[in-house]
C-alpha cells in the first residue's frame, strides 16, 4: 500500500532527527523536498469550506476564527503539527531555542520578520541584545518551505495573516518546559538600517491557541526503523 504523505513525513523526521549525531545538510534538504510536495487536504484540511467541517470530514480552513494547532505527532526528538490562521491574526514575535524548524505555507498569504540575534544578553533573567533582520516579506502559497536554524535562518520571527492560511510545521526538537519559547518587543534602530533591540517580554494575554484533531491519514507511528534514502 502506497504510504501517505504525512507517513512519508513522519518516516523521514523518525531517521534523521531520532540519531544521536546533527542531522547533514543534504538530510535536512530531503526533508524540506518532502515537505515541498504537501497540499492542506494531505494533513486533513479542506481550505475552502466556510462552515464547520466539510462534506469531506475534514477540518474547514476558512472557518477558523482564532489561531488553532493541529497536533499530529510529538516526540523526544521532534514535533509535527500544523497551525491555521484567520485573516488579521498576529502570531508574535518568538523564539526557537536550540531548534532546526522546517515550515510549509500550504495555503493563503502571510506577512512574516524574522531576525537574527547580533548580540544578546541576559540582565535580570531577561533577554535582551540587538538582531539583525533575515526576512521581512509577504510569502503567498504556493512556495518553497523555509528552513530556520538553531543560530541563524531568522530564528525569532513572528507572522500575520494577511488570508486565511496555514503553516506545517516541524520542530527539533521539540518546545518542552527546560526549552520554552520566549517572546520579545523589536525597537528597529534607526542609524543601523535592517538591525533592531529586541526584549524580552511576558507571553501576551491576548495570545491564544485552540487545538483541532488532526483528520488527515492515519500515521503509524511504530518503533520500525526507517532506511535512509539519503
Amino acid at each position: 500500500m502506497e504510504r501517505s504523505k504525512v507517513q512519508v513525513l513522519y518516516d523521514a523526521c523518525n531517521a534523521v532527527f531520532s540519531q544521536k549525531k546533527l542531522p547533514s545538510f543534504q538530510q535536512i534538504q530531503w526533508l524540506k523536498s518532502i515537505l515541498d510536495l504537501f497540499e492542506a487536504v494531505d494533513v486533513g484540511i479542506d481550505e475552502f469550506s466556510l462552515h464547520g467541517r466539510s462534506i469531506k470530514g475534514l477540518v474547514c480552513g476558512q472557518a477558523v476564527s482564532e489561531i488553532t494547532y493541529i497536533h499530529i505527532h510529538e516526540c523526544d526528538s521532534f514535533s509535527v503539527g500544523v497551525f491555521c490562521f484567520p485573516a488579521g491574526v498576529t502570531f508574535p514575535l518568538h523564539d526557537h531555542p536550540g531548534m532546526t524548524v522546517l515550515s510549509k505555507l500550504l495555503y493563503g498569504s502571510l506577512y512574516i520578520k524574522a531576525y537574527d540575534w547580533m548580540k544578546v544578553q541576559k540582565s535580570s533573567c531577561r533577554i535582551n541584545g540587538i538582531a539583525g533582520m533575515v526576512v521581512d516579506a509577504i510569502l503567498n502559497a504556493p512556495c518553497e518551505p523555509s528552513i530556520l536554524f538553531p543560530k541563524s535562518g531568522g530564528n525569532i520571527h513572528s507572522f500575520t495573516a494577511l488570508t486565511p492560511c496555514a503553516i506545517l510545521d516541524v520542530l527539533s526538537p521539540p518546545y518542552s518546559e527546560e526549552r520554552p519559547s520566549t517572546y520579545f518587543s523589536d525597537f528597529p534602530i534607526p542609524s543601523l538600517p535592517g538591525y533592531a533591540i529586541l526584549e524580552e517580554i511576558d507571553i501576551p494575554q491576548d495570545l491564544v491557541v485552540s487545538g483541532a484533531p488532526y483528520l488527515g491519514p492515519p500515521v503509524d507511528f511504530g518503533d520500525d526503523e526507517t532506511e535512509m534514502l539519503v
